[in-house]
């Protein structure tokens, strides 16, 4: 009975690692006026944050199989960055 019942509190335990993390942190940082106005609908504008390794902005994408960074866009299909992309 004891052997049960502490394997069924380790199913649970290791379980509880599987949950998603929260979202929508309260201190995330807003994001500038020009940036909302050129992004393109349909992209989660409240997970986006600039990435300074490129200067481009970055939100997260959740798939039906898997969570992922996708660089902001313009409606025109162009990243938001700060600077010019190198070439």
């Amino acid at each position: 009975m004891k052997k049960c019942s502490m394997m069924v509190a380790g199913s649970i335990l290791a379980l509880s690692a599987c949950g998603a993390p929260p979202s929508g942190s309260s201190d995330a940082p807003a994001l500038p006026d020009a940036v909302l106005e050129l992004a393109a609908p349909n992209q989660d504008l409240s997970s986006a944050r600039l990435r300074p390794e490129d200067g481009c902005y970055w939100y997260v994408h959740e798939g039906p199989v898997e969570t992922t960074l996708l660089p902001l866009r313009t409606t025109g299909g162009n990243p938001i960055c700060t600077r010019a992309a190198a070439t």
